[in-house]
């Protein structure tokens, strides 16, 4: 009998069991995207209750905490590959946002969080006044104090 060995078997094992483990928990996949006055971040959250999920701004600092609860550990596992327990993530915000208007919606396992863009940061257009250069002023009264002088 001919056995094939295969020298990436046990390093595919190892890593497959490390994407699985507790630390994987902590990883909470997000898209963010800017439109025209707010940013949208949108994470994914499935199985997650709504009642569980906690998010804070703190010092620009924007925390998401949410909590999948383990499914019963009397069973007898074949495969657990969905990771339980406590989910958190940060991200530091930038200036520009107006952090007391952020709001948040939970649908479909999918957390969206929208924030606004500030006034003060929305890009605005400045008009250009048309004025009537100094030096252009100055000559024009010289000219007509010529004209009453002579006249």
């Amino acid at each position: 009998m001919a056995t094939r060995f295969d020298p990436f078997h046990e390093i595919d094992r190892m890593l497959t069991a490390l994407s699985t483990s507790s630390r994987d928990a902590a990883v909470m996949p997000i898209d963010l995207q800017r439109e025209t006055d707010h940013y949208v971040l949108s994470m994914d959250l499935p199985g997650v209750d709504p009642g569980s999920i906690d998010i804070s701004v703190e010092d620009r600092i924007l925390t998401i905490r949410a909590e999948r609860t383990a499914p019963s550990a009397e069973a007898d596992w074949l495969v657990r590959e969905r990771p339980s327990g406590t989910f958190a993530r940060q991200l530091t915000l930038g200036q520009g946002l107006a952090l007391d208007q952020i709001s948040a919606s939970y649908a479909d396992g999918v957390l969206s969080l929208t924030i606004p863009v500030s006034e003060q940061a929305k890009p605005r257009r400045i008009e250009v006044a048309h004025t009537t250069s100094p030096s252009q002023i100055g000559a024009g009264a010289s000219t007509a104090g010529e004209t009453a002088s002579t006249g």
